[in-house]
């Protein structure tokens, strides 16, 4: 399994994402600052994983000397979307408070030690995801997937991705279609290369194949990840995940959406109050530094979408599978110790 990110002496270790599949390059950050860039530029991406990159980037900050305050409100402006962000970075503040008055070597310790944590705890939740989701995934079918929501998108095994592999573990005879993804191609470059370094059969179509391949019967289930999840079970997940959901309705397929706790984001009554990142233009006018548009057309490029929780057929999590009415069975499985 691949290390999305890792602690070390010499700073922060996360794969640089962006130059998957051509090649596996690890980068170290040595400050918050760089923890803070590599999560902007998507060199660490995925819900999960920026939870962890932030707590490991406190920590670093702090451990270096810099204003705790400022380190956080850093790491709190990359990405706007994704809630495990804000998690992450709130549970190191609360840590730091609860523990006022310590020396600063101890105190730098223990910042330390949470953030490893963190990424520990991450680990062994989605495993237990993929064990709650294995059983929902039919034996001898397809399961179509969209983004990567795997051990790139996590600090190890993932959610969807983790769900996929849970159920090939348990002995079940599946195959994966994978969305390319556009326009970051998290589909073709990081899922399809997750995947084939697992052994599992995978086929990789265009966003725009999905519809046609689901009118054949083949495909078991849709499995997908999410960035934000209100309390009416409103999904914020890559863009195109909306596109598939309704699709997967049109033509009978479950679509399940796998992610941990910290995804929720109970304070938001529905997805209309999750905020949308919009990325730069080169990412849809470029495909690899290659210009593949005209020049100074217009261009929009939201990073999400929001499905509608009708579209939903169930939400796994590591502390069991949520169905609707979501209100009540996402606040049940929120309080679940």
């Amino acid at each position: 399994m691949v290390e999305t990110i890792q602690w070390t002496a010499d700073g922060v270790v996360m794969i640089d994402q962006t130059r998957l599949p051509r090649e596996a390059i690890y980068v170290t950050c040595k400050t918050y600052e760089e923890v803070a860039d590599a999560i902007r530029s998507m060199v660490i991406r995925g819900a999960p994983a920026i939870g962890v990159a932030a707590a490991m980037g406190i920590a670093l900050g702090y451990a270096q000397g810099a204003d705790f305050d400022k380190v956080c409100d850093t790491l709190a402006a990359t990405r706007p979307t994704a809630v495990n962000l804000f998690w992450g970075i709130q549970r190191m503040k609360d840590l730091r408070a609860s523990l006022n008055g310590l020396p600063e070597a101890e105190l730098r310790g223990r910042l330390i030690a949470e953030a490893c944590r963190i990424r520990e705890e991450d680990i062994e939740i989605c495993k237990a995801i993929g064990r709650n989701g294995a059983d929902l995934v039919p034996d001898g079918k397809t399961v179509l997937t969209h983004c990567n929501a795997g051990a790139l998108a996590t600090a190890g095994y993932g959610t969807a991705l983790g769900v996929i592999r849970a159920a090939v573990e348990s002995g079940k005879k599946i195959d994966v279609f994978a969305d390319e993804t556009r326009p970051f191609l998290q589909g073709s470059r990081l899922t399809a290369w997750e995947l084939a370094q697992d052994g599992i059969p995978t086929t990789l179509i265009t966003d725009n194949m999905a519809g046609h391949f689901m009118k054949s019967g083949q495909f078991g289930c849709v499995v997908v990840g999410a960035d934000r999840i209100a309390a009416n079970g409103d999904v914020a997940n890559k863009i195109g995940t909306y596109s598939v959901a309704v699709l997967a309705k049109e033509n009978g397929i479950p679509f399940y959406v796998a992610a941990p706790i910290s995804t929720l984001d109970l304070t938001l009554a529905g997805g209309d109050q999750i905020p949308i990142e919009e990325r730069a233009a080169a990412e849809v006018t470029h495909v690899h530094g290659v210009h593949v548009a005209p020049d100074r057309i217009a261009v929009r490029n939201p990073a999400f979408d929001v499905t509608p929780n009708r579209y939903v057929t169930a939400i796994i999590t590591e502390r069991g599978v949520a169905r609707a009415p979501y209100r009540e069975s996402l606040a049940r499985l929120a309080g679940k110790r």
